[in-house]
């Protein structure tokens, strides 16, 4: 079972995150990637905002999006990066295929090895 990839905790590194990396929006996600400049492991964030639903809604959103996360950054060792996946209202309910198809098609046009 591959290990889940490090974590974005403090809201310094979201807000960089969001304003100096790039954001890539999708149906199911919005994903936004900074290159760090290092060959030090990649490391996740995750969010989901109240606008999407109640918290067992937006627990579920964030499961699925660390599960993703897991499963495609094992397939694809990034390094040098600080990513951060924000769920919508379509994540909890979207076919788990689809978003991780589209976590690639994000990673991909955010030129993450």
């Amino acid at each position: 079972m591959p290990r889940p990839p490090l974590r974005l905790r403090r809201r310094a590194e979201f807000l960089r995150a969001a304003s100096a990396g790039r954001r890539l929006p999708g149906t199911t996600l919005i994903l936004q990637a900074l290159p760090r400049g290092d060959a030090g492991p990649v490391r996740v964030g995750f969010t989901v905002t109240r606008k999407v639903g109640n918290a067992v809604v937006r627990n579920r959103a964030r499961r699925r999006l660390r599960e993703a996360a897991r499963l495609v950054l094992a397939e694809r060792p990034a390094r040098g990066f600080d990513l951060v996946l924000i769920g919508r209202s379509s994540t909890g309910g979207a076919p788990f295929d689809r978003l991780l198809g589209e976590l690639k098609r994000a990673l991909d046009r955010a030129s993450v090895p």
